[in-house]
């Protein structure tokens, strides 16, 4: 088999590791690549999110299975566009790819379906954003409704700090137009698990758990980024846990994708808060 990675980080870089254990594996490429899937892979000097020139690439060198890492192209319909193609891809949608890429979205389908998540409010304005979030208590958080490397949501102790957060993204469009819509959201406490499953539209087979470390600096202090550092199994991921997740939260969640018309086929994370009134999604990647 040739395959072929889109993606240029270290999950690309993990990807291609495992790949490359495969007797079936002849030849991985990896579109754009970094230093560490080039020792493993032969990088090739193509955009994540230049599809146009990715399929073309892949019929070039007759790709047995493409393998999408990064959230960009997924969010741009590289999958739909492989699949009308006639080539084998793994990946969800772009109508899948929605769940990450849109907060508002997420957050509208857990409300429907009744998926345990924090409160929330959608704002298209500043001003009533700004006048909300005057009205909330302390802390609050901020998202950005669509795709900012991680860095798009904000946990705010101060009022100026969360104001300063609205006006950065919706008027001085910090995030472009990913931030043309925010979430205001209720701040809840407890331990972050995260869990990622296979799916195939209709199962979904949770891996093992981990607990993400996201903010910048020791202590857990200073503004998140997409990952500082993880470690696995999580201690707080107990039977009990697990088997609620999947009885109120994964199975649920493929199950209102379906019944949305975006069944989601791949890998989906749950980002997971385990609050004293029980466990809440996040967010989902």
């Amino acid at each position: 088999m040739k395959v072929l990675v889109v993606g240029g980080g270290g999950r690309e870089h993990a990807l291609i590791w495992k790949i490359a254990q495969s007797k079936r594996v002849e030849k991985i490429y990896c579109a754009p690549g970094n230093a560490g899937t080039a020792t493993l892979a032969e990088n090739i000097d193509i955009k994540a999110t230049d599809i146009s020139s990715l399929l073309a690439f892949a019929k070039e060198k007759a790709i047995d299975l493409t393998v999408v890492g990064m959230d960009d192209p997924l969010t741009l319909g590289i999958v739909d566009i492989f699949q009308e193609a006639g080539m084998r891809v793994f990946g969800p949608t772009q109508g899948a790819a929605e769940i990450e890429g849109s907060k508002v979205f997420s957050k509208d389908l857990m409300k429907k379906y009744g998926i345990p998540t924090a409160s929330y409010e959608v704002f298209t304005d500043s001003k009533a954003a700004i006048h909300y979030v005057k009205e909330q208590p302390l802390p609050i958080v901020i998202k950005a409704d669509g795709l900012a490397l991680g860095k798009g949501v904000l946990i705010c102790e101060t009022y100026e700090e969360a104001i300063a957060g609205v006006e950065d993204m919706m008027i001085h469009k910090k995030f472009g137009k990913s931030g043309e819509q925010i979430v205001v959201e209720e701040y809840i406490e407890g331990p972050e698990v995260s869990v990622l499953a296979f799916c195939d539209g209709k199962t979904v087979v949770p891996m093992v758990s981990a607990q993400d470390h996201k903010r910048v600096f020791d202590g857990d202090k200073g503004p998140n980024t997409g990952g500082m550092g993880t470690f696995s199994p999580s201690p707080m991921y107990t039977e009990e846990v697990e088997s609620f997740c999947m009885e109120s939260i994964y199975q649920p969640t493929l199950d209102a994708m379906a019944k949305e018309g975006r069944p989601f086929t791949g890998i989906l994370f749950f980002g997971l808060m385990l609050t004293a009134q029980g466990v809440k999604v996040l967010e989902y990647n």
